[in-house]
């Protein structure tokens, strides 16, 4: 292969990143049909068409992710190195992307845009769906950041914790079973909801069952935490869930919390970034604004918080 134009592969990353062509124009400060005419240029050096059509954007090619994953530490390295990048919120111009449930969306969305009203106006946060393939969102760089439950995915990936996520069992007010104390009889006996972001009728709390050979009703299923504080509310289910998703409802009087009869373990929740964005100062920054966002509220992350 002949030398390829280095600022070609400058190009390439920026579009790799932003995973849009008019958003890496911006980045870069160029005009679209120049940034068209790089990929035209790459396309034809590669023998590859790099980025295909997928929905209203673009996915890269097998071909593109495999490249990209070898030369973005070298770029990353030498950008720093030659033109330190400096980041002003209330400048900085940037959009990101992070991976999370809807459960956290609650927990984080309306602080951190009151925050990025305040202190980053030109900053936009677009959410992606986390069913636990954090691993391949973050390899092709099809978000900057997860903000769940993050398990460990190998040395590429670096991960902070942000808090311990306990569980309770929650029901309407109006459940009979609402000013009785909840045993292990009852959990087993009453209609449980379940919300399952992988389809799956089954949970933590079905494993810990069948330690003590024991099996709950699954009465019904949900794949969203919103749908599921709905119908808590207006049936007879129960459901066992993070404290914090339930908080608001619960010290509002929607919803009652109870301990659960079980020795359930926290859901430890994290974020995770991609060792190619240690060096990233926009992304450090909005690291830090949701650990704060998540430090402010210590409380719901405390064992025993709901109790009365």
């Amino acid at each position: 292969m002949n030398k390829i134009d280095l600022n070609l592969m400058v190009i390439f990353d920026a579009i790799m990143q932003e995973q849009s062509v008019s958003n890496a124009a911006e980045r870069l400060s160029m005009t679209q049909p120049s940034v068209s005419n790089a990929l035209s240029r790459m396309r034809h050096v590669f023998k590859d068409p790099l980025f295909i059509k997928h929905g209203r954007g673009i996915k890269p090619t097998p071909f593109a992710t495999n490249l990209w994953q070898q030369i973005s530490p070298s770029l990353n390295t030498i950008s720093h190195a030659v033109s330190p990048i400096q980041f002003v919120p209330h400048y900085a111009k940037r959009t990101f992307r992070i991976a999370l449930t809807d459960g956290l969306v609650s927990l984080l969305w309306l602080e951190l845009r009151k925050g990025i009203e305040e202190k980053a106006p030109h900053i936009n946060i677009h959410a992606v769906p986390y069913t636990m393939n954090g691993e391949n969102l973050l390899m092709n760089a099809e978000v900057d950041l997860i903000a769940d439950y993050v398990p460990d995915l190998g040395r590429n990936i670096q991960r902070k914790h942000l808090c311990s996520n306990y569980f309770v069992a929650v029901m309407s007010p109006n459940n009979p079973l609402a000013q009785k104390k909840l045993d292990l009889k009852t959990l087993v006996d009453c209609d449980n909801l379940l919300v399952s972001l992988s389809g799956d009728a089954s949970g933590i709390v079905d494993i810990k069952l069948a330690e003590q050979n024991l099996k709950r009703r699954i009465a019904m299923t949900t794949n969203s935490f919103a749908s599921a504080m709905s119908l808590i509310q207006q049936t007879s289910l129960i459901c066992v869930l993070p404290y914090s998703i339930a908080s608001d409802l619960v010290k509002s009087g929607n919803l009652i919390a109870k301990s659960v009869p079980l020795d359930i373990p926290p859901a430890e929740i994290s974020m995770a970034w991609h060792n190619r964005s240690n060096k990233d100062v926009g992304l450090a920054w909005l690291r830090d604004t949701i650990s704060e966002i998540v430090n402010n509220k210590a409380d719901l992350f405390k064992n025993g918080a709901w109790i009365t």
